[in-house]
């Protein structure tokens, strides 16, 4: 792709999402909203093109998977990732949260462990509880510059012997880390020592800066990869949370029985519409994505300079993934949260660090998946806001 194709794509037009049944942009009024993870671009000109003849068919029964999905699948991740994955080794669902808990139901018992890294993505820290589980916990370690990265003896001591189940974010939400091979060989080789099962969330894989690299975890050994149960999904990548479709890799035939027994009468089939996306997504998706990558970097670069020259006592590890900025805001002499402040005193609706767990407190994050114009118009705010206390 050349440079100039980026100029096909118009990642700075603004559309209008008040009353379109938005959650993002519904749930704060007048505030402007860089909070739930959902980019306010459209999706990609060929998903739009095959939605359309697929609603102007005009019959939405039960559907059944496209013949070319599976293999479309697996060209997208042999290409982009360098991982061969076997036809028969993907499982669809409906939602990648859906997925992590169907593979806590699959692998482990009430009163069981689950471990999670805080801080995390919220639905992350429920999973245990909604089956009666214990969570077990770890902190990440937060380095003088913001990056987080993962310690091992830390880990192992979180583990115990009725520890089941690892649930992984890869990338890492809310941090941004994309981990590298020896770190995710590290932490596979803890699990694997101890008999715990990874499940390892990778729905923003897609989404990686220049200069880092998303690398699954299943695709760096053998042995790992049977232990490993992989969440994905277009739903990030292009913009299409709201239809519906993701997908799990489980290439332990054993594992993967245990997982769809666990799914089976309580997940909802892939509608239509879902399948339909995802199809065009992954075989013609690309070089929207290239673009969006680029749009997504710039804006990344943009958010850290403001925050460094015009937001004191706030600061920032630049994201080496996802659209998703974890802003350290215990610096600030703040009379209330970070997220209530920016709320009321700048209206503008980010995410509340606590909501992470452990480590997440006095931060909050912001999504910058949006128009540079959103961009500016909500870090102005802020900084108006922080000028007035």
């Amino acid at each position: 792709m050349q440079p100039e194709d980026i100029q096909t794509f118009d990642f700075d037009r603004i559309i209008d999402r008040r009353g379109s049944d938005s959650l993002k942009w519904g749930r704060y009024d007048d505030a402007l909203p860089l909070w739930v993870a959902d980019m306010d671009f459209a999706a990609p000109e060929v998903v739009l093109t095959a939605l359309r003849e697929r609603v102007e068919h005009g019959v939405f029964g039960y559907a059944s998977e496209p013949p070319t999905l599976r293999e479309a699948l697996a060209g997208w991740l042999a290409r982009r990732f360098n991982w061969q994955v076997a036809p028969e080794a993907f499982v669809f669902l409906p939602g990648v949260v859906t997925g992590f808990n169907v593979a806590c139901r699959a692998t482990t018992r009430p009163g069981e462990g689950v471990l999670v890294q805080t801080p995390a993505y919220p639905p992350m820290l429920a999973t245990a509880a909604n089956f009666g589980m214990r969570r077990d916990e770890m902190l990440l370690t937060q380095g003088a510059d913001g990056r987080y990265t993962v310690d091992l003896d830390a880990l192992d001591a979180a583990l115990d012997a009725d520890t089941r189940l690892f649930l992984l974010c890869s990338p890492h939400n809310p941090t941004g880390r994309a981990f590298t091979p020896d770190e995710l060989r590290d932490m596979a080789g803890i699990c694997l020592r101890r008999d715990v099962i990874i499940c390892s969330d990778e729905i923003h894989g897609d989404l990686v800066h220049a200069g880092a690299r998303h690398v699954p975890l299943a695709s760096l050994d053998p042995d790992i990869a049977r232990r490993t149960i992989t969440l994905m999904a277009p739903s990030k990548t292009f913009n299409i949370p709201g239809l519906g479709f993701s997908f799990a890799v489980v290439e332990d035939p054993t594992l993967r029985a245990s997982f769809k027994a666990a799914a089976k009468d309580i997940v909802p089939h892939i509608n239509a519409l879902g399948y339909t996306a995802a199809l065009a997504a992954y075989t013609g998706g690309e070089p929207w994505l290239a673009a969006c990558l680029r749009y997504l970097t710039a804006n990344r670069d943009y958010l850290y300079d403001y925050v460094t020259a015009r937001l004191p006592g706030i600061s920032m590890a630049k994201p080496e993934a996802t659209y998703l900025a974890w802003l350290d805001c215990r610096g600030l002499a703040l009379p209330e949260t970070p997220f209530k402040f920016f709320l009321e005193r700048a209206r503008v609706a980010l995410n509340d660090g606590a909501e992470f767990g452990r480590g997440g407190e006095g931060f909050v994050r912001l999504n910058f998946g949006c128009p540079r114009a959103t961009l500016t118009e909500a870090l102005d705010r802020m900084a108006d806001a922080l000028a007035g206390i």
